[in-house]
């Protein structure tokens, strides 16, 4: 199998079919195209959405990271909880993230090298904050009890919130109780080490999403 990625710094989809692939346990090479903070259409050779993730297997390409963590788990035990209920509410949450919470994804861009507090923040993304940390205090409070993870064991759903905890973690956001636990049971992972360890390696920088570049204007102001 083949992964084509984007930067680590920068890329939380890429981020997800990364972690989708770790959990299968299966060997992938990584190439990474280089973000500039646009779309690409030249890499329309390598996915028909000229965007990453993309996964090459055998001559299929599967896009998009939600549809890989789908085609790795039909192939592969163990990516989401054996347990129906648990499974079921998964797959709810892992999508909700999939297709919502634009404001914590324009308003928080990942860029793991960065520390910085953009208080006040807007309404919606206050509320997309407020939702993630009620997901993650559900999932420990109603599945997590055979492990450290939404549903026990790391899976998917984990996959999934990723990318908010490093984005948690840039932006200073630290939730309360089990949601606050779990934040620093994911970002201990090693597999989010790794993750981070190559991210803070790479030297590119990419305007579009640097925190720096978006709030200059605010972190300007004396407060």
């Amino acid at each position: 199998m083949l992964l084509y990625l984007g930067n680590k710094n920068y890329s939380s989809w890429s981020l997800r079919a990364w972690l989708a692939v770790k959990l299968a346990g299966i060997a992938c090479e990584e190439r990474m195209l280089p973000l500039s903070g646009g779309p690409h259409p030249e890499w329309r050779r390598y996915s028909p959405t000229a965007r990453v993730p993309a996964l090459h297997d055998d001559g299929l390409v599967v896009w998009d990271s939600l549809a890989i963590a789908e085609y790795l788990a039909e192939r592969h035990p163990g990516l989401w909880p054996a347990d129906p209920v648990a499974r079921a509410w998964a797959r709810c949450i892992a999508a909700e993230m999939h297709s919502g919470m634009g404001a914590l994804r324009n308003e928080m861009t990942m860029c793991i090298r960065e520390r910085l507090d953009v208080r006040p923040w807007s309404a919606d993304l206050a509320a997309d904050v407020a939702r993630v940390g009620e997901i993650w205090s559900e999932g420990r409070q109603r599945f997590g009890a055979d492990g450290r993870f939404l549903c026990g064991a790391f899976s998917l759903a984990d996959a999934f919130y990723a990318p908010v905890a490093f984005r948690f973690q840039t932006y200073d956001v630290r939730p309360d109780g089990a949601a606050g636990t779990y934040l620093a049971a994911l970002l201990a992972h090693p597999w989010l080490q790794q993750w981070q360890r190559d991210a803070l390696a790479e030297t590119a920088v990419v305007d579009a999403d640097e925190p720096r570049v978006l709030y200059r204007d605010r972190l300007a102001r004396p407060r």
